[in-house]
């Protein structure tokens, strides 16, 4: 299967996506030394294998292997608005029981008051979404 372009575009674009946001999580907890919290880890189960899915569909060309990246990636999303609304939202604030030894309300960035590693990490999976819903729309339109 060949991919056209933009295709290959937007799969590249998605790979990159990915990887920083990997490398990125990585940055806080191996350089900076944030401990995550449990919906962090949640949120990395869901990015990690990401970086590998999308690369291989990219090596492969084949834009159809891809679609349990977009699985994972609307799950990511839907965790990241939780984590972020728990850090935000005061009424939420009294039910970080579930979390571990660290709590999830923790903000160890609040750039600009409003973004947190929480934040940032729901941009990326709406980034991907976003973009593998073109994908997917581009792969339609090859059907035709």
């Amino acid at each position: 299967m060949q991919l056209r372009k933009k295709e290959e575009l937007l799969l590249t674009l998605i790979w990159i996506q990915t990887l920083l946001a990997t490398m990125g999580s990585l940055f806080y907890s191996e350089i900076m030394g944030y401990t995550p919290c449990e919906l962090c880890w949640i949120q990395r189960i869901l990015m990690y294998p990401l970086v590998v899915i999308y690369g291989t569909a990219l090596i492969q060309k084949n834009s159809k292997i891809a679609l349990p990246g977009l699985i994972l990636s609307g799950i990511g999303l839907c965790v990241s608005i939780y984590h972020y609304s728990l850090q935000k939202l005061t009424i939420l604030q009294g039910t970080e029981a579930i979390c571990g030894d660290v709590p999830c309300t923790l903000q160890y960035a609040n750039y600009f008051g409003f973004i947190t590693i929480p934040f940032l990490a729901g941009i990326a999976f709406m980034v991907i979404v976003i973009l593998h819903l073109l994908l997917w729309k581009e792969g339609k339109q090859d059907e035709k």
